[in-house]
């Protein structure tokens, strides 16, 4: 399937369904399928289409297959102005391109043509490197030592990896979740910085990897989502994300990664997902499976709450070289 279909089966989804939900207020597209160069080059089948609804009070559908796509949907009770939007990195990511997929009341596509005119201006740049940062300090300053062990590694996790963020947004690229440490490296080989590339893996702790071993923690979180996948914990907010319809992101996404040479760039979404993973099985009053997830954080060096707290305030140190790097490119 092309991505231009893609995208048109998404807009019918919207058409058919989301618009009768309740307090629907439009949709649009993001992610990977939205900025997409070639509209017309195969759609990977690791990929979801990525769709945001205005809808208060918001629903959570998740991921699921429609007319043979995975679409992935969630929901904004409300968008501010186009001055917000443009200072979000994620909500601009999208209203810079033709995101719009239903639009109701007009007010959507009156953001898009705003946040389209003004996307690349630098003081707009430096609003969403700003927003980056500031979720750099949020997730690390976060870290609760009385959370679960599941949620404090998801805090570490996405603390470290937003510093990929702040220089896609600065090189005007998509702030992409899964695949963020291979576009990064994509940005910075581009700059001849590579170098700054291995630094931003030491701070994640994988810089030292190999193949070998990324690929034995990949069949362990592989063990591990199999026998989550067909639980059913509708109050989790990652329910779908765990389930037999998001194996070919989740789990061959990865393995798509490391046979590409990318195994280090694809260590960051194997500990998000065994986290996931083990935050659903709690929620749904399971056990298990945790060694696997210990022995990964011990490889990254971040096994107990001292060690995160300590590479924690390495990511901190590190931001005013992730900062000067991101002007660099920008």
């Amino acid at each position: 399937m092309r991505i231009e279909q893609a995208r048109q089966i998404a807009r019918t989804w919207v058409r058919e369904h989301g618009a009768g939900l309740p307090g629907f207020g439009g949709a649009f597209l993001t992610g990977s399928v939205l900025w997409a160069p070639d509209p017309d080059a195969e759609l990977p089948p690791t990929a979801d289409v990525d769709v945001v609804l205005i809808q208060d009070p918001p629903s959570r559908l998740g991921k699921f297959r429609y007319e043979g796509v995975l679409i992935e949907v969630s929901a904004l009770a409300g968008l501010g102005s186009a001055h917000d939007v443009l200072s979000d990195y994620h909500l601009a990511g999208a209203f810079h391109l033709p995101c719009v997929l239903a639009d109701p009341t007009g007010r959507l596509g009156e953001l898009q043509r705003v946040v389209a005119r003004d996307f690349a201006e630098r003081p707009w740049i430096l609003a969403r490197c700003t927003d980056a940062m500031d979720r750099v300090r949020g997730w690390i300053n976060g870290m609760d030592e009385s959370a679960p062990l599941a949620d404090q590694v998801t805090s570490w996790l996405f603390g470290t990896g937003v510093t990929t963020h702040v220089l896609l947004v600065a090189g005007l690229r998509n702030p992409t979740v899964r695949r963020r440490y291979a576009a990064v490296r994509e940005l910075l080989a581009a700059h001849g910085r590579l170098d700054f590339h291995e630094s931003l893996l030491g701070l994640l702790g994988c810089a030292e990897l190999s193949p070998a071993r990324v690929e034995r923690h990949l069949a362990a979180l592989e063990t591990v989502f199999d026998a989550t996948s067909g639980l059913r914990v509708p109050s989790y907010r990652f329910d779908s994300d765990i389930s037999p319809v998001a194996r070919p992101v989740t789990i061959d996404g990865s393995r798509e990664l490391i046979t590409c040479g990318l195994h280090r760039e694809a260590v960051f979404w194997l500990v998000a997902t065994y986290a996931r993973c083990l935050a659903k099985r709690a929620a749904a009053g399971a056990g298990g499976y945790e060694d696997g997830f210990l022995e990964l954080l011990a490889d990254l060096g971040v096994a107990t709450f001292a060690d995160r707290r300590r590479r924690g305030d390495r990511v901190l140190a590190a931001l005013p070289g992730v900062w000067q790097t991101a002007m660099a490119l920008c």
